[in-house]
């Protein structure tokens, strides 16, 4: 079978067992403050296994796209080297909430695997939990009973806690498990050695392919096992493992669905894959690592500096790395990957064909950014393995590699394989310890500590009723303490609430909950796993009483109008711009709001008057809110509500209409557009390559904004004293233009008459005319008599320095016959300036410095002068 038909027939088989085939749900977690990215298939369950949402249908089945770099699942570095690790992966599983168990689990698995796809019963193993006395679950004898049906005692094998019971992260849903393995090596490997010895040992043709969870425990934050209101399965099989099983092959990338990528890889690169072992894993990461980033940025990941957008970039790095190393990339290469990619998943996620253009344009921006990087560290490398050989030694120090690391982006193992090349070590010892001091500090920065919930009776999910009021009587139904940074919070969860928790981009709600005993301040409101979390910095004396919830009226206001506005300029950014702009972000405050959006070029100023104009004039028309709270995704799609990609919608939705503007959307809104009053951008900009982001106030906030532009423009006018500000201005900048004209006209001047006195008097040193001093003049002026001089003297050695506002420089100019000798003044400058604290480069004939240290400026020009001798004796 080719991979597609591997998948379909998983889905076809679990939908004749009366299983929901369900989509996958984004691969980038929204809600969960536990995770950042889907690292299992149960994710988007997690809920309904909690008893914390309502279970739509008792069993499922689905593929479920998957990411696995950080945290305790973390299988990066381990990409690329072996056949069978992955960071993007795709999950094939069934569930069940409350409805079969280990029984059916096991025998449908065992059906699909022996009768559908037809493998070998003799090659495969299943594993069972043994128990464990430390949280008090014994033995799974009821799995192993069902096994014992299907296989030979031999093949039935006792595993550990490590292995054998299955945990989403510290704290949520687990509980014992059942792998199959399957043996892939020659028969006389078998006969060798038995299957059973290989299982969990990490040899890559004995591998897990499908694990079955019976999840049945919470564990919590104290260590603890409590049971789950329901019995439940989990089951996850890997599908780029199965398809290496059904195709015959002996690695995941050896499949159709990694090969037809490396075979466009090949191409670009010029080299075969399988002629060179390290072309080999560099194709191989990059084939892994471009399916992670593509779905990443379909599901609306964008690369950063923070959180998922920096481990995002970070794979997308690791991959240009390998391709600039091994495979002789220096240009963007993995955007022209993405087409094939589109092609070959695009029908099973068409997410990812419908964001093909801003993939291409994001990946092609990051490449060229970070090969820049890459030049950059290299060049600083050079410089600071010049300095270790001069210095007579042959390691460069774990400070050195670190600054390099951190400050510069420059990966640990590059600079191991280019001091490698070059007979120096690194101390990897002691950048190890840079790197954990670093880790440690950040995580005493950002160390949470939060208590278990504390239960005051049972709640599966809260009822918000937001949308109709700011006050209810609400009941605390349970509380934890949360500790950071030396400050101590409470988070309340209500049986009802007024409050809207953080969430799709807009800000929570803050006001105060009251009794007649007490007044506490809500300081903040936010969404965790699908409930509304109140945040208080005291905790009620008597948590069981009863309170008065109300939300400031005046900021849940400035919030619904900011909210209703952004709705209003995606619809007037659509009308302007075209309808491939799609959002990719917004964030909503009382005080302002900001939309990210999909567009590929900056925003006319022209354009951006028409978008406000647009706004305004929905606003004027005073469109009421139209809402259904409970629509299907069928009906919204019909009246054409706008979705987001990346966005995990229930077949129930709220669809929210002004006019022509129909999304769906959460959040809370005002009754009828007018309340907005006015509608002012302050400012566009760049995201990132292909995503451009709009700041806008509205009301109050756009009134603030009109009053400081008008004092502005009186203040100039008083400046000028003219109120005809324009042609005042336009008068000053036209008497500029010829100033400056003629200054330019005057320093060439002067270019020319002093490079004309140079050439009679300048010495002849070794067969070269040499001048090396310092100038007052400014740089441009330098750079300007440097290429004068260089144009009349072939055989020119020019080393100036300059110093202006305590800042050195130095520029190198050598004529042509002095390059014709070998001589390289990029290369000169670069060891020169280190006597200045600097760094620089330049071309063969010219380059200049910076450097910190104007004291040293003379050492500089001193060091420039007696490397290029050297060079030329």
């Amino acid at each position: 079978m080719e991979s597609n038909e591997i998948r379909q027939a998983f889905l076809d088989f679990f939908r004749s067992k009366g299983h929901e085939i369900v989509p996958s749900a984004p691969m980038v977690v929204k809600g969960d403050p536990t995770l950042m990215f889907t690292n299992a298939g149960m994710n988007q369950f997690k809920d309904i296994f909690l008893g914390n949402a309502p279970r739509k249908y008792p069993r499922a089945a689905d593929t479920q796209k998957c990411l696995r770099v950080s945290g305790k699942h973390n299988d990066l570095e381990e990409v690329g080297h072996d056949t069978y690790h992955h960071t993007m992966f795709e999950m094939l599983g069934n569930w069940s909430y409350g409805d079969y168990f280990k029984r059916e689990a096991i025998e449908w698995a065992w059906e699909l695997l022996t009768e559908v796809y037809k493998l070998p019963a003799e090659r495969m193993y299943a594993t069972v939990f043994e128990g464990s006395e430390e949280d008090g679950v014994p033995f799974d004898s009821e799995a192993y009973d069902v096994w014992a049906r299907f296989l030979p005692a031999d093949h039935i094998i006792r595993g550990n806690k490590h292995d054998n019971f299955w945990e989403m992260g510290e704290t949520g849903p687990c509980g014992p498990c059942s792998e199959i393995h399957f043996d892939l090596r020659d028969e006389a490997e078998i006969a060798a050695r038995p299957g059973r010895e290989m299982v969990n040992t990490g040899h890559p043709q004995v591998i897990e392919i499908w694990n079955l969870v019976f999840m049945q425990f919470n564990r919590k934050a104290n260590g603890t096992l409590e049971p789950l209101p329901a019995k439940n399965v989990d089951t996850g099989m890997g599908f780029e493992r199965l398809c290496m099983i059904m195709q015959g092959k002996k690695s995941n990338y050896d499949t159709d669905v990694f090969q037809p990528t490396i075979g466009r890889l090949a191409a670009l690169s010029g080299k075969s894959y399988g002629a060179d072992a390290r072309c080999d894993v560099a194709m191989r990461v990059v084939a892994d690592h471009l399916r992670a980033i593509a779905f990443s940025i379909a599901d609306g990941q964008l690369p950063s500096n923070v959180k998922a957008g920096y481990v995002i970039r970070r794979i997308l790095r690791r991959a240009v790395r390998y391709g600039y190393t091994y495979l002789g990339f220096t240009e963007p290469f993995i955007c022209k990957l993405v087409a094939g990619l589109v092609a070959q998943m695009g029908d099973q996620f068409p997410e990812l064909r419908a964001q093909q253009t801003l993939i291409e344009r994001v990946i092609e921006e990051e490449e060229s950014s970070f090969l820049r990087t890459l030049a950059t560290g290299i060049t600083l490398l050079d410089g600071v393995i010049a300095e270790v050989k001069k210095q007579g030694g042959t390691k460069i120090s774990g400070h050195d590699a670190f600054v390099l690391y951190d400050t510069y982006g420059f990966p640990i193992d590059l600079t191991e394989l280019i001091a490698r090349e070059q007979d120096v070590e690194v101390d990897l010892s002691a950048f190890e310890t840079e790197l954990q001091a670093q880790k440690e500090r950040s995580r005493n920065a950002a160390a949470v500590a939060t208590d278990d919930w504390q239960e005051l009776f049972p709640l599966a999910q809260s009822e918000f009723v937001g949308y109709d009021t700011l006050t209810a009587p609400v009941r605390i139904a349970r509380y934890r303490r949360v500790s950071a940074k030396n400050r101590t919070t409470y988070q309340l969860v209500f049986d009802r609430t007024p409050f809207y928790g953080n969430s799709g981009g807009q800000i929570g709600d803050v006001g105060f909950i009251e009794n007649a005993d007490e007044k506490i301040d809500v300081v903040a409101t936010d969404k965790e796993n699908g409930l509304i979390i109140h945040i208080v910095d005291k905790l009620p004396e008597n948590p069981a009483a009863d309170f008065t919830a109300v939300v400031d009226p005046a900021k849940r206001q400035a919030a619904a109008n900011n909210h209703t506005a952004t709705h209003l300029l995606d619809a007037a950014l659509r009308k302007v711009l075209g309808t491939h702009v799609e959002q990719k972000g917004s964030f909503v405050t009382p005080d302002y709001l900001r939309f990210d959006f999909s567009h590929f070029r900056k925003v006319t100023p022209a354009e951006l008057r028409e978008v406000e104009r647009l706004v305004n004039r929905e606003i004027r028309a005073n469109h009421p809110l139209v809402e259904r709270r409970d629509a299907t995704l069928a009906e919204a799609q019909a009246e054409g509500a706008i979705m987001l990609f990346g966005e995990k919608y229930g077949d129930r939705v709220r669809m929210v209409r002004f006019g022509d503007s129909v999304e769906l959307c959460g959040g809370t809104h005002t009754c009828a557009t007018g309340t907005i009053g006015f509608f002012k951008i302050v400012s566009e900009s760049a995201v990132s390559a292909g995503v451009r982001r709009i700041e806008a106030v509205t009301g109050e906030g756009a009134e603030k904004v009109l009053y400081a532009a008008e004092d502005t423009l009186q203040n100039v006018a008083e400046f000028l004293n003219n109120t005809q500000v324009v042609q005042a201005i336009k008068k000053i900048v036209e008497s500029n233009d010829a100033l400056s004209k003629e200054v330019e006209a005057m320093r060439q001047e002067q270019v020319r008459e002093w490079a004309d006195r140079l050439v009679k008097s300048l010495p002849e040193q070794n067969g070269v005319i040499l001048m090396a001093k310092q100038s007052e003049r400014m740089p441009a002026f330098i750079k300007d008599l440097a290429y004068n001089l260089r144009a009349r003297v072939h055989n020119l050695v020019m080393v100036v320095g300059t110093c202006q506002e305590g800042k050195p420089s130095l520029t190198i100019m050598l004529g042509d016959d002095v390059v014709a000798k070998g001589v390289n003044a990029g290369k000169v400058i670069r060891e020169a300036a280190r006597e200045m604290n600097g760094g620089g480069g330049g071309q063969p004939f010219f380059a200049t410095a910076g450097g910190k240290n104007p004291d040293k400026l003379q050492a500089a020009i001193d060091k420039a002068v007696e490397l290029i001798m050297d060079e030329l004796k």
